[in-house]
């Protein structure tokens, strides 16, 4: 559009970024041309804005030269260049300067380029060093001859594509461009080679972003997907026919012509296999560049490009294989993607590759495991297929060992799995890591790892083997470490012999409680004790020793600490009191009201009306403290409205809990019965209104009119009458074991389980994200 006399032209330039170039001592300086075609009042009546890069080269660089002083003339002679960009400028000078000569091989401006781009270009591949850009309409002539003319106008395109300053200028020759298009949709099956040097020109191309429209409008990224499926089908052939002609040798030993044809065949196999993958490491290479745009990435999705890497995966050459896990790696961060490599069985393929001597293709292969390992069903793949001791055996090797621990860690957070960890060298590669950190401490993924292992019996056996435990409790009371103190908590929940190694330590543990240190540590510390229900240990004198009740006490009003710390409490109240004469104590220092309180005060908490509960069920067989809860206190009030609770736990303590006030107190007994009779029989009452009679039905319970005169369908007695006078304590030892743990409930030592610990709705306790 003209400019009359009523308009005029108004331009701005704004500075970009400034880069070095990747190949030449030169500074690439990219701004924006905005054009305005104005009215007369000034209005903007048409406008245009344009990216624009500008190279200034700097052919007198060298080790001797004033960085300072060129930066200055630089800024000073290119009016694009802002002032302010005079330290930037001499910066990117000083690389320049001490920058070793570049290669030749095209890197990646706006991202620095990952190993697969550095794979190009490949061998064997001819290069005309006399190409000339002036020449480009005679090279474009050669692709409209015969295919070797073909072939020799594309090799001379293709070096001139590699340098970056002639990407600008091919990019506007659309001729150029249509006709390698054309060559390459019409000709691909019937020369690899002719194919690999067209893609690797659009390959030059999409290692820039701002190219990327160009590939897309000519649907390259397409065409190579389908050359891809073309040549992995024709490998399919290849292994095919020579398993085929294999077998038939093995068959006829004896003769020689079966034997020639198949070397024949090996060889020229071989042969083709070579040029195929260099096919397939451009086309890859070209399609990992596009997957910058997700739009794109979804579309190479759709047509299946996880199926055609996986398939990948099968060969032998090194380079091919680090760019396809690249690549895998890549897509795995996204749920769809990582579904189809599930289904491809793609750690089975992987688990081939570790270990590797290749150090770059087992970074990427731990790399994408880890991002596969944080779906459940592919870490117990890992294990089936052997990973865990392959991993383990990386523990070793500082090159590899931060990322086989996460996926160890990830698999070690499956019940079904930590066992497996028991049958390999895994633990005492970590307790030497434990020791080794020395007054530092210790790495969160590290003692994250030796959390979850010790949540299983045989691992916390093998962990306290020697002096395992006594250094894991130095150490931990000395740095006041709660990660550490948990993993020993994980330890002490286990029944039998390693529950009475704590017996030793137990007095260090409750002048921690005492000091009231860091809370997270104290948190750990009681939960530590809370678990050791063993007979042997005189929870009195322990209590009397450091004076324990009145901290218990304090610390069971709402409010007076977390949550977490008041649950402890009431859990290590639940473990003391299986000791007669600490219920005693206990009771006469007012912590049951005080219990009270605190169920009033959480009783939205589940867990926490479960634990006071089992406190209750604790006391109630002591003489002294049952007739304190009976006569003295509301808390079988509370038992009876508890007693049909949704959560089944609640339940089984109650009932239980019930049941012997029932059996020693007469009264609370008629009420007990009474309260079980009013329940059963409003859930009859219910049922009964619930159910419509209709036309169709006219009998409830079919056409058997004599069914409700069976004996069996009235209420049966259990739990509604009044217990035997003769029974006592003795009768519930079915329920109750030695140490007075409740055997009908689920939980670690027989007691309600607690929500210490993982659980599958919660996230990891150390989390790591993943990475492409």
């Amino acid at each position: 559009m003209q400019p009359d006399e009523s308009q005029y032209l108004k331009r701005k330039c704004r500075t970009g970024d400034i880069d070095v170039h990747p190949t030449e001592k030169a500074l690439v300086v990219h701004y924006e041309v905005e054009a305005s075609i104005l009215g007369e009042v000034g209005n903007a009546r048409h406008e245009e804005k344009k990216d624009c890069q500008k190279i200034i080269r700097l052919r007198s660089l060298n080790a001797s030269t004033d960085v300072s002083a060129l930066a200055r003339k630089v800024v000073e002679e290119c009016k694009i260049i802002h002032p302010s960009k005079l330290a930037e400028v001499e910066h990117l000078l000083l690389y320049l300067q001490n920058r070793k000569k570049p290669s030749g091989k095209l890197e990646k401006k706006e991202k620095k380029p990952s190993k697969p781009r550095e794979l190009l270009p490949f061998e064997g591949m001819e290069i005309d060093e006399e190409a000339n850009i002036n020449k480009i309409d005679d090279y474009i002539e050669l692709l409209y001859e015969s295919m070797s003319e073909k072939i020799r106008g594309s090799t001379l395109i293709l070096h001139l594509s590699r340098n970056p300053d002639n990407l600008e200028e091919l990019l506007h020759n659309e001729t150029l461009l249509g006709a390698l298009t054309r060559v390459l949709r019409e000709d691909w099956k019937h020369s690899v080679e002719l194919a690999t040097t067209i893609i690797y020109v659009f390959f030059c191309f999409s290692s820039f972003s701002q190219f990327h429209g160009l590939i897309t409008h000519y649907k390259i990224g397409a065409l190579c997907m389908n050359v891809i499926e073309h040549e992995l089908k024709k490998y399919d052939l290849w292994q095919d026919e020579l398993e085929k002609k294999s077998k038939a040798c093995e068959e006829a030993p004896e003769n020689q012509s079966l034997q020639k044809e198949y070397e024949k065949t090996l060889k020229k196999s071989q042969s083709l296999l070579v040029r195929q993958e260099q096919l397939l490491r451009v086309a890859f290479s070209l399609l990992l560049n596009l997957s910058e745009d997700t739009r794109t990435e979804l579309k190479m999705r759709n047509k299946n490009i996880v199926h055609l890497l996986v398939k990948s995966l099968e060969r032998e050459n090194e380079e091919l294989l680090v760019l396809v896990v690249s690549f895998l790696k890549k897509l795995s961060i996204f749920l769809e993607n990582k579904n189809d490599m599930a289904e491809m069985d793609t750690v089975e393929k992987l688990a081939r590759l570790v270990p590797c001597e290749q150090e770059d293709l087992m970074n990427v292969t731990l790399r994408l495991l880890l991002n596969l390992s944080f779906d459940t069903g592919l870490r117990t793949k890992m294990v089936h297929v052997g990973l865990l001791p392959k991993l383990t055996a990386l523990l070793g090797d500082d090159k590899y060992k931060h990322v086989a621990m996460r996926i160890l860690y990830h698999i070690s957070v499956d019940d079904k799995s930590k066992s497996m960890f028991a049958y390999t060298d895994c633990i005492p590669q970590l307790m030497q890591m434990l020791f080794e950190h020395g007054e530092e401490r210790i790495d969160s993924e590290l003692i994250s790892f030796c959390i979850n292992l010790a949540a299983n019996e045989t691992n916390a056996q093998i962990i306290c083997e020697g002096n395992g435990l006594k250094m894991l409790m130095k150490r931990a009371l000395k740095l006041k470490d709660p990660l550490l103190m948990k993993m020993i908590r994980n330890i002490s929940q286990h029944d039998g012999p390693l529950k009475q190694l704590f017996i030793e330590y137990v007095g260090d543990l409750a002048a921690q409680i005492k000091q009231e240190g860091e809370e997270e540590f104290v948190i750990e510390c009681l939960g530590t004790m809370a678990n050791l229900t063993v007979p042997d240990l005189d929870w009195e004198l322990l209590l009397k020793e450091y004076n324990l009740v009145p901290y218990l006490k304090d610390h069971l009003k709402p409010g007076s600490a977390e949550d977490d710390l008041i649950l402890e409490v009431v859990i290590m109240i639940g473990t003391v009191s299986m000791d007669d004469s600490c219920a005693v104590m206990l009771a006469k220092s007012g912590i049951i009201p005080a219990l009270i309180e605190l169920l009033n005060a959480q009783q939205e908490d589940d867990e926490f009306v479960c634990q006071i509960i089992y406190v209750f069920y604790q006391m109630v067989f002591h003489q002294a403290t049952r007739d304190v809860i009976i006569k003295d206190t509301q808390a079988p009030v509370y038992l009876i409205d508890l007693m049909h609770d949704k959560n089944v736990e609640i339940r089984q303590v109650c009932d239980n809990t019930l049941d012997i006030i029932a059996e020693y107190d007469e009264e609370w007994g008629k009420k007990i019965q009474s309260e079980k009779f009013r329940w059963h029989n409003s859930q009859w009452l219910e049922m009964v209104e619930s159910r419509q009679m209709e036309d169709a039905e006219p009998y409830l319970y079919g056409d058997d009119t004599d069914a409700l005169e069976q004996p069996d369908l009235f209420y049966s007695t259990d739990g509604m009458m009044a217990p035997e006078p003769g029974l006592s304590p003795d009768f519930y030892s079915q329920f109750h074991s030695q140490n007075g743990d409740f055997n009908a409930c689920n939980g670690a030592d027989g007691r309600p389980a607690t929500a210490y610990g993982f659980r599958p709705d919660e996230p990891f306790f150390h989390g790591y994200g993943s990475t492409r």
